[in-house]
């Protein structure tokens, strides 16, 4: 069934987000104390099966300089620079094996997929620890460290995200100017902060991407993992204005508002993880050129294999491979 506002409403629809007066200051700031470590890139080659692709182990230094681990796949073979792929997984997930997720370096891409910190347990296998405790917060991650900015989760991570473009641009195999963000749900949300906070990247691709509207997304969302802000508020009630100011720092919407690189965006209207409102706040205050598939009968799938297929065609004259 359908989950959210009818398509017509959708397409005209602008979030109530407002971004704080100090949004870029404090994201500029962020990244300057980032940057006051080394990127510290390591690129150590993995033994595999494959016949058409090699495999590196990567690590770089992330938020507080803590490692970070990636898979690096490339064409074997293929002359380089080659453009290149950040990619970013879904909740609760991790980077999985050097053989999973192998449609862009299949496709003439150098892909650089990112081990979100602290997390790997509920699908895919994770490697890259988070060393920053929290406070109080409701289980998984979305209220994890949510007394402050400061000490919030997405800050980490959000951050490592940029230093990840930063680690890509620094393989002798990639060119630094055709370097793109990639991601669905959760990984949708990171890659869209990650072009705003590294303003040119080459494009950008977002299916179904979480954490955008989040005020919207706490009161109509019936699924994890927005229902974990409706646990956290019940019982801490008088904490509501404070934990949405603390997350108007981390929004999609207010980064979208910032992102100009060309992006390619999705979403089912029956998704019931992430409501599709939501992805066109985002979508609909994206500043750069973009284009949005809709499928109307999907859900947080989204488009599935044809969303690859779709902005594999998207990608190809912006990015380039085989050139």
């Amino acid at each position: 069934m359908l989950t959210d506002l009818p398509l017509a409403q959708l397409r005209t629809y602008t979030s109530a987000y407002q971004a704080p007066e100090d949004f870029d200051e404090f994201w500029r700031e962020t990244l300057a104390e980032a940057a006051k470590y080394e990127i510290d890139v390591t690129v150590t080659p993995v033994e595999t099966a494959l016949r058409t692709l090699d495999v590196f182990e990567v690590t770089y230094a992330g938020f507080g300089g803590h490692p970070i681990h990636a898979w690096l796949r490339v064409p074997r073979n293929q002359p380089g620079p080659l453009p290149a792929v950040v990619q970013f997984h879904g909740y609760g997930s991790g980077r999985g094996s050097a053989l999973e997720e192998l449609v862009w370096a299949s496709a003439g891409y150098a892909q650089l997929q990112i081990d979100v910190r602290g997390q790997g347990g509920a699908h895919a296998g994770g490697t890259t620890g988070d060393p920053v405790g929290s406070g109080p917060s409701f289980p998984g991650f979305l209220t994890r460290g949510i007394e402050s900015r400061e000490t919030y989760f997405y800050r980490r991570v959000f951050t490592d995200a940029a230093r990840a473009v930063e680690a890509a641009r620094a393989l002798d195999v990639v060119d630094a100017d055709r370097v793109a963000v990639v991601g669905n749900s959760q990984g949708g949300g990171i890659a869209l902060a990650a072009a705003a906070l590294v303003p040119d990247v080459a494009a950008l691709y977002a299916q179904a991407p979480f954490l955008c509207d989040l005020r919207r997304a706490s009161l109509i969302a019936g699924k994890a993992p927005y229902t974990e802000l409706a646990g956290y508020l019940a019982t801490q009630r008088h904490e509501v204005d404070r934990t949405f100011e603390v997350l108007s720092y981390f929004d999609g919407v207010g980064f979208a508002s910032r992102a100009t690189a060309p992006a390619h965006f999705s979403i089912g209207l029956m998704d019931d993880v992430v409501p599709p409102s939501t992805v066109f706040g985002a979508y609909n205050a994206y500043r750069g050129r973009k284009h949005l598939d809709v499928w109307e009968y999907n859900g947080h799938e989204a488009g599935g294999g044809q969303d690859l297929e779709n902005v594999l065609a998207t990608f190809a004259p912006l990015l380039k491979p085989g050139s």
